[in-house]
């Protein structure tokens, strides 16, 4: 349950955000919420992380597909031994999914998180929650002699 709980809130707050930025934004158009640091940048972005592969969008979405078959297995046998698990792979499983429908509407993800001088690419919500459960992850790993 808790799985599925963190899944659907990740992937709401996903979804909406990209609501938020592609009806209230131009493509391309900057806001600055604190200037030189943190701006909400409405790009589209064509590959992966940092836009490596770009334009191979069914490549992508079979990989997905793939993880996500995985991530539901290990949510169904081993995540409900543990809430920690559960949690992180909801929020990979999450964002996987956010990510997955931006591809599959457009072949682009909608990216919007821009903070400048810090790092160099726009990000979203979706990649946001794939990082932290990802991280979260392999602590869990290295912390316990079995996943």
């Amino acid at each position: 349950m808790y799985f599925w709980t963190t899944l659907v809130l990740t992937l709401v707050i996903d979804r909406f955000t990209k609501y938020l930025v592609t009806t209230q934004m131009l493509l391309g158009q900057t806001i600055p919420l604190i200037p030189n640091f943190l701006h909400i940048t409405y790009v589209k972005n064509p590959g992966a992380a940092f836009g490596i592969l770009a334009e191979k969008t069914w490549f992508f979405i079979v990989i997905t597909i793939l993880i996500l078959a995985a991530l539901f297995y290990l949510a169904y046998t081993e995540g409900k031994k543990s809430l920690f698990l559960a949690l992180t792979l909801g929020l990979v499983a999450g964002g996987a999914i956010g990510n997955l429908i931006d591809r599959m509407q457009t072949g682009l993800v909608v990216d919007f998180i821009d903070f400048r001088g810090i790092w160099p690419f726009v990000f979203n919500m979706a990649d946001s929650a794939i990082v932290v459960g990802m991280i979260l992850l392999a602590y869990h790993v290295l912390k316990s002699d079995k996943i």
